[in-house]
């Protein structure tokens, strides 16, 4: 699917830093970075500022952009011919005899970007409004030990249905996949329950198909993207997501950045021991934290402690279950929370992140899985003075979050900048 030839739009490209005369030249005015870098960068930070706070004024918005007042104007007036930005209603001002203000916001009608989430079996795409908001969902089954070929067909056929209900170009696709991947290089590295999927350069089919930019990340990494730009990590520098299924994963947030690794091989958290000599690990080795605190061990445990249906008990259930006076099921949840609880003290005590979000099962547990986990971390960690540990949920559902990421991946790619 190609798309016409739309007006051009930017969210804060990266513009390559020039020198503005050749150093050569006797008295010529050399800088690091040129105007038009600058403008990106500006233009970047107000963006930004508007995803951490949501709508603010010009003049709140330079504060937190750190940009002149007097230049704040140019910065956003572009924005809002291009469609990018709308202007709410004034506010009351709270100077006396001052000019109302009216807050600046993401236009729902501006371009928007598409994401893909791809687990082993399923395909989700949808396009996501600068706003976060998902519109035209489209999914698909495919084989995951199937042909190669015939899954391209399946992936290309589904996002093409998805993106014709995009009224421009939208910025780019984003996709968020499970298994090993090589986010510099876009190719998806290994999935154990998908061979179809190993090996796949999915970057450049998508890219030469499809003609817009192409971004992909590990599932979980997707899942913090998705928190940072439209969920519970909303402005904060600092937290980790961490993700229970059939697999456990995770992401960080550092310093204001996403935490990659080489070639994207940062994070997986699944594989750190938490058991030394403990029950073999689908990897090979022994005690990872996924053999204690993902799906398949809570099943194994809820089927010996005699519990009914252990096949299909999730946190969600053994929540309830305890809730209706079952003490078996207490009992299961309060391990299960434990074991959670113990690969976070890890992270705690080496990056001491201080918050982190729960997604998957054990978030499906909601609130009150999320307090026995950080009760559990209070009780191992060794706190340091005034040091608070927050333990929330992204609500609004796994699928949701992860497709929003995908789609915060395009927004992460577009506000990069050079400073």
């Amino acid at each position: 699917m190609k798309f016409e030839s739309q007006p051009s739009y930017s969210l804060g490209h990266r513009t390559p830093a020039r020198r503005e005369a050749a150093a050569s030249e006797i008295g010529a005015n050399v800088t690091l970075v040129s105007q038009s870098a600058l403008g990106a960068i500006n233009r970047g930070r107000v963006l930004q500022a508007l995803y951490d706070n949501g709508p603010k004024s010009r003049a709140d918005l330079a504060r937190l952009a750190g940009v002149n007042r007097t230049t704040i104007t140019g910065i956003v007036q572009p924005m809002i011919e291009e469609q990018l930005l709308v202007e709410g209603d004034a506010a009351p001002s709270d100077v006396k005899g001052g000019k109302p203000a009216r807050p600046l916001y993401f236009n729902p009608d501006a371009p928007m970007l598409g994401a893909v989430l791809l687990l082993p079996g399923t395909i989700q795409a949808c396009l996501v409004a600068l706003t976060g908001e998902i519109r035209a969902v489209t999914k698909a089954e495919f084989d995951p030990f199937g042909d190669r070929q015939a899954f391209i067909a399946t992936l290309t056929k589904t996002l093409t249905s998805t993106l014709s209900h995009a009224h421009q170009a939208p910025f780019g696709i984003g996709v968020a996949s499970g298994g090993m991947i090589d986010s510099d290089n876009g190719v998806i590295l290994a999935v154990n329950l998908a061979p179809v999927l190993t090996g796949l350069p999915l970057v450049n089919i998508l890219q030469e198909h499809f003609s817009l930019p192409v971004v992909i990340d590990h599932h979980p990494r997707a899942l913090l993207v998705g928190d940072r730009w439209f969920g519970p990590g909303r402005g904060q520098q600092n937290f980790a997501a961490i993700y229970t299924g059939e697999v456990l994963g995770g992401a960080f947030f550092i310093d204001g950045k996403v935490y990659r690794g080489l070639a994207g091989s940062g994070g997986e958290l699944g594989h750190t021991v938490v058991q030394i000599d403990g029950e073999i690990c689908n990897c090979g080795k022994h005690g990872c934290w996924e053999t204690v605190a993902a799906l398949p061990w809570l099943r194994k445990e809820a089927a010996r402690l005699g519990l009914p249906q252990p096949g299909s008990i999730t946190c969600a259930r053994l929540v309830k279950e305890a809730e209706d006076g079952s003490k078996a099921a207490d009992a299961l949840l309060d391990r299960y929370t434990r074991n959670v609880a113990f690969g976070i003290v890890n992270l705690q005590q080496t990056l001491f992140l201080n918050s982190y979000v729960l997604h998957g099962d054990v978030a499906g547990g909601g609130a009150k899985a999320a307090e026995r986990v950080r009760q559990h971390v209070e009780r191992l960690v060794v706190k340091r003075p005034s040091q608070e540990i927050s333990i929330t949920v992204n609500g609004i559902g796994e699928g949701h979050t992860a497709l929003r990421g995908a789609a915060g991946l395009v927004l992460s790619s577009h506000l990069k900048v050079v400073i």
